[in-house]
């Protein structure tokens, strides 16, 4: 029996037993393309459902839990092209076909158990295609379960002619056969591991071995997951759950801890420092980046697919995309910035008048920051995306634009790093004439180069490698491959720029022990590393009052200032009053 209402576009909702009173054939509702807003409980109270279709009414948002509550079926369900964000809690089991389509508001499912039917399901989000990929039917299940040797059987049987496979008459010889060759107790009717006691009489008798059991129905679905969005968590692998813990945590408090020392000293804010706060600020987006995406892994474990469009097509992912590319660009760029002003500063050592002052700086990073809001803000407005993946990363290159952005990046960033080992193979030669440092310290500085610059290329390098081939549609590696790089490369430089840059040199330990003597810590370090430092200064005083020009040796003193502390050498009693302390 079939019932058809269409194009109605004045009936907004299915009341309680709208549909009773039908004869008990199996029916079949045709109910599409009207005004249909909401469908009340028990709406089909009393029906035997074959089909249901609601599809193209596009206005329908809710289905009542309890809608299907004293029907029997559907078999066939159908909301394709509806408004629906969630489907009923109740009646879904006896669901066989699902369709689904082009119902971009549904990006939830309901617990899998309660598909124990289905068979197959068109949806509209390849992500939820992975809730049903290890899901059996029910009765393959229980099938499963209970007859673990029944492989050897199905064997002989697909042996067996097809003529005879085909015979209606065997599927019930075979099973009385079945029955008297497994021997599951003494009296099969009255055993607990009896057929009778397994099986209703309706069940068994329309079982048909072969195709029930030997070739089990396969649940489709479709569409199938692509490359970009596998069927996994964010993080795919269990031990990079570990680790991005400790990598964000490490990243976060590391520069947290950086600019609370830099921006409560009571030193005067030099470009070095001012620098150093930039590249600290930029690492700790980073940081942030790393837990929002620990943090969504952590709470999507074992069921991202139901929360897989919400997260990639929310704020969430955009505001975790821009972090990161932000903070990455900010980074990179800085590092550059930092190095020139190095190279900068023993290049032209004996000229004072050639000095980066902080006016000068303030514009420059100005432009870094207004560069690097504006490469993070691109995917958001259709340059790109940062919906394509589950950790956010613009890796969308299907137009011409979005592959030319993504080379962009890539390609200056490539051209930091040059800039980088170049400068810093410029500083080496500088402070390698014998006649400006001792050995040791020649030594020393080699060391500290070599270490700045492996870190930069152990973050960019792989990187950038992969990340260009797949620009060029070549990937060379997978989604669930690259987010090992992603947490053990990717975030090398925002965990190692702190320590590298500040927490191991000796003017930021002085101003973290003035800190915590502010706070009733570490008294005697501090008074330790004030006493040092106003003896140095009055030293340095009453040499520089006899001179009337910087020396070598002074020029010596300034080349590894530049390099071993974010803090400039003092050169002349100007200098050294710029380097006091302010009194509070």
């Amino acid at each position: 029996f079939q019932r058809e209402l269409c194009d109605n576009l004045r009936m907004t909702i299915i009341p309680q037993n709208a549909f009773q009173g039908m004869n008990n054939e199996s029916l079949t509702l045709k109910l599409y393309k009207n005004g249909f807003e909401d469908i009340h409980s028990h709406a089909f109270n009393g029906t035997k459902l074959n089909q249901l279709i609601l599809k193209d009414n596009k206005n329908l948002r809710r289905i009542h839990n309890d809608a299907l509550r004293g029907a029997t079926g559907p078999d066939i369900l159908d909301i394709s092209s509806t408004a629906l964000e969630s489907l009923p809690s109740y009646g879904l089991e006896a669901i066989q076909v699902l369709n689904a389509t082009s119902s971009y508001s549904l990006k939830r499912l309901p617990p899998l158990d309660k598909f124990s039917s289905l068979l197959e399901a068109v949806l509209t989000y390849p992500s939820h295609c992975c809730a049903f990929r290890n899901l059996r039917t029910e009765r393959q299940n229980l099938l499963f379960s209970i007859f673990d040797n029944f492989s050897k059987e199905c064997e002989s049987t697909m042996r067996r002619p097809t003529n005879e496979m085909l015979d209606d008459s065997n599927s019930t010889l075979l099973w009385s056969a079945e029955r008297k060759t497994h021997s599951f107790g003494t009296d099969y009717e009255s055993s607990p591991y009896s057929y009778s006691t397994i099986f209703d009489d309706s069940e068994v008798a329309g079982f048909d071995f072969e195709y029930d059991f030997c070739q089990p129905k396969v649940l489709t679905c479709t569409p199938e997951p692509d490359a970009f969005n596998p069927c996994e968590d964010i993080l795919g692998y269990s031990f990079l759950r570990v680790l991005i813990w400790f990598i964000n945590i490490l990243a976060i408090a590391g520069n947290l801890t950086v600019l609370l020392v830099l921006l409560t000293s009571h030193y005067k804010l030099t470009v070095p420092r001012f620098l150093m706060c930039n590249l600290s600020f930029a690492d700790l987006c980073m940081g942030l980046y790393l837990l929002l995406i620990a943090s969504v892994d952590a709470h999507t474990s074992g069921q991202y697919y139901n929360h897989a469009i919400d997260w990639q097509t929310g704020t969430g992912c955009s505001t975790a995309g821009f972090f990161t590319v932000f903070a990455s660009e900010l980074s990179v760029y800085t590092l550059t910035v930092i190095t020139l002003e190095r190279w900068h500063t023993i290049t032209y050592a004996m000229q004072l008048d050639r000095k980066l002052r902080l006016r000068h700086a303030v514009p420059i990073m100005l432009g870094g920051w207004l560069f690097s809001i504006g490469i993070a803000l691109l995917p958001l407005f259709g340059v790109s995306s940062y919906m394509k993946v589950s950790i956010c990363l613009p890796m969308d290159i299907e137009t011409g634009l979005s592959q030319a952005y993504i080379l962009l990046i890539l390609v200056l960033n490539v051209v930091a790093f040059v800039v980088i080992c170049a400068c810093y193979i410029k500083i080496y030669i500088a402070v390698q004439n014998p006649e400006l440092v001792a050995a040791n310290k020649d030594t020393k500085v080699a060391k500290r180069m070599a270490v700045l610059i492996f870190t930069d290329f152990t973050c960019m390098a792989p990187i950038s490698f992969f990340a260009i081939s797949a620009a060029f549609k070549v990937p060379l590696i997978t989604v669930t491959n690259s987010k090992i790089l992603l947490v053990l490369f990717y975030p090398v430089n925002s965990c190692a720029n702190p320590f590298l840059y500040a927490i191991f040199t000796k003017a930021f330990r002085r101003d973290f022990f003035l800190l915590m003597s502010k706070l009733g810590c570490c008294k005697s370090r501090a008074e330790l590393y004030r006493m040092n430092y106003f003896s140095a200064y009055n030293s340095n005083c009453k040499n520089g009052g006899a001179a009337t020009a910087p020396t070598k040796a002074s020029q010596a003193f300034l080349l590894l200032s530049a390099l071993e502390k974010p803090y400039p050498a003092p050169q002349d009693k100007t200098s050294h009053k710029e380097n006091l302390p302010r009194v509070p």
